[in-house]
């Protein structure tokens, strides 16, 4: 079946958006000429009435563009403190990650194949850091080539640094011997197979935000394995949904660990705070993104917060 819409042009657009029942603002043409209707489009869907006649959609009374726009805007200084906090936690990893492994094991300790659990994993993590290593332009990759030789693969502390996130994920995921995940875990108070779960997770998220998809009302496809006993600070805080082998698939529990990780790596940086700011700023409805009705009197999204 080959598409049967033709493009058509802001004026277009907006002719549509208004027969529809939205209300226009003069600088509408500006903004759909420098986001383009299809991306704006994903946010004005929740506007749209419930149940409107066959075919048609229609926006709720009173809506109009600058509360689309608002939604956008929100959604966009979400992902940029997301990923800012993502940046804090995954260096955070990484350093324990290498700290533990050359303390127990030196300097090429990654290259040891029993410490990882699946062999053919590593074969395959060992073989797309090589081609990392082969084509980084990094300042101390080339200092170490010159120095030591291209053939030898350089120590655990330069080799994460050219590792990607969904790389690293798998090098920490398949690491073998429990005592070193626990110690690597035990820096933030949780379980090793929950601390892998969720920086998996996190290369979802950080993808979404580095290619500019919707964050903020998002259904995850790839969820994390939640927190059970410990930290006992997140009990009654994560939402465990009704399905207890089912995560559920909103932003909140992600958020959730975002905050718990920052108390422990950079409290200085204030993400509770941050992050309510935004909402209030925008008024938006946190429901959306999976929090209780109740959040906000919650001690753990409360306490602290000036």
């Amino acid at each position: 079946m080959s598409y049967p819409k033709p493009p058509t042009t802001v004026s277009d657009q907006i002719e549509l958006l208004a027969r529809r029942g939205m209300r226009i603002s003069e600088d509408a043409a500006h903004y759909l000429t420098h986001i383009g209707y299809y991306r704006l489009r994903g946010y004005w869907i929740p506007f749209e009435e419930a149940n409107p006649p066959e075919g048609d959609h229609r926006f709720r009374a009173a809506t109009s563009f600058d509360d689309i726009l608002n939604l956008y805007i929100f959604d966009r200084e979400l992902k940029l403190l997301v990923t800012d906090a993502i940046e804090r936690i995954e260096v955070s990893v990484r350093n324990q990650w290498v700290d533990v492994l050359a303390q127990e094991h030196g300097a090429h300790a990654y290259l040891k194949s029993e410490l990882f659990r699946s062999q053919r994993q590593f074969g395959r993590c060992l073989s797309e850091l090589s081609s990392e290593y082969d084509r980084s332009k990094e300042t101390h990759i080339k200092h170490y080539k010159k120095k030591y030789g291209e053939p030898d693969l350089p120590p655990i502390w330069a080799a994460v640094d050219i590792m990607t996130l969904g790389q690293f994920s798998h090098w920490l995921s398949n690491l073998k011997p429990k005592a070193l995940k626990s110690r690597i875990a035990k820096t933030y108070g949780l379980d090793e197979d929950v601390l892998c779960s969720f920086l998996h997770h996190l290369t979802i998220i950080r993808n979404i935000c580095a290619h500019h998809g919707r964050l903020w009302n998002r259904s995850m496809t790839i969820t994390m394995k939640l927190p059970r006993s410990k930290p006992a600070e997140l009990n009654g805080v994560i939402d465990r949904g009704p399905d207890p082998n089912q995560a559920p698939r909103k932003l909140y529990n992600t958020l959730v660990m975002m905050a718990w990780f920052l108390d422990c790596i950079s409290p200085e940086h204030h993400f509770r705070q941050r992050l309510m700011g935004l909402i209030d700023t925008h008024g938006i409805q946190a429901t959306a993104m999976g929090f209780p009705s109740d959040w906000r009197e919650s001690k753990f999204w409360m306490e602290n917060i000036q």
